[in-house]
């Protein structure tokens, strides 16, 4: 049991690693629009917190420790939803893109809400 939630935990990082690649090439498209540039910005903050606060709680000094950098971890999975929206209702060229974006980046913070749950033992 404990080999397969580890495998979860390596598989969850992989997939943060590749949501963020996939923010940045998303980002780099944006630029082309000077409009887009502070969002982009801001986008490719909050994707990249998301997987790196996950691999930081792997270091941490105490389970409270842990729960801190699960919840930014969420809370940067909010903000990255947020922006998506912004660039999905805004422009019709990103639409499509923006849309598959947030649908991955709402299962990372489904699957990183019900941790946080655990964590503090109301689930």
């Amino acid at each position: 049991m404990q080999n397969e939630k580890e495998k979860f935990k390596e598989n969850f990082i992989k997939r943060c690693i590749v949501f963020t690649i996939k923010i940045l090439r998303f980002a780099d498209k944006l630029k082309s629009n000077r409009v887009y540039w502070p969002i982009a910005d801001q986008l490719i903050r909050s994707a990249s917190s998301i997987g790196a606060n996950i691999v930081e709680a792997k270091a941490s000094s105490s389970r409270r420790d842990y729960l801190h950098f699960f919840e930014i971890a969420l809370k940067s999975a909010n903000e990255t939803k947020y922006w998506l929206i912004v660039i999905k209702e805004s422009d019709i060229e990103f639409r499509n893109e923006a849309d598959s974006l947030l649908h991955e980046a709402d299962e990372l913070s489904r699957v990183i809400g019900s941790s946080v749950l655990t964590l503090k033992g109301k689930k």
